[in-house]
């Protein structure tokens, strides 16, 4: 995932949401990938060869790990900076986008532990949110 998933140069957009992972990676795996893998697992990212992988463009879909800091004080752990853009989610579903971001990932096996810490939800995002039917 390394390869694909972890883009330290990417500028992120005001329309992506971003949300910050406490990591803590299995014992010989590093952070770029325990970050990649995160961003991987929580978008675009499969263990098997999709037939619909030459139907859309990766680029366009895929979440990126941007950033990893060291927690200080601890050992082993970091925050893993990962952006999403609004394209991967069904418009006005915090329910879609709270599954496709936190539903499959922990249960990761790179990782020992792992814990969503912040997110930051665009405004662009946030105007699609139509509220309750019925209050």
């Amino acid at each position: 995932y390394k390869l694909t998933y972890y883009t330290p140069e990417y500028e992120t957009k005001d329309t992506d949401i971003l949300a910050a992972f406490r990591v803590t990676p299995q014992p010989g795996v590093p952070p770029e990938e325990a970050g990649a893998a995160v961003a991987a697992e929580s978008s675009t990212g499969t263990w098997t060869t999709v037939w619909t992988d030459g139907l859309t463009s990766l680029d366009r879909y895929k979440g990126r790990c941007y950033n990893i800091e060291p927690v200080v004080g601890e050992k082993d752990q970091y925050i893993c900076y990962v952006a999403y853009p609004l394209d991967l989610f069904e418009k006005g579903s915090v329910t879609n986008m709270f599954t496709s971001i936190v539903g499959n990932v922990f249960g990761f096996k790179a990782l020992r532990a792992l814990r969503l810490e912040d997110l930051r939800i665009p405004t662009a995002y946030v105007k699609t949110l139509l509220g309750p039917p019925h209050g």
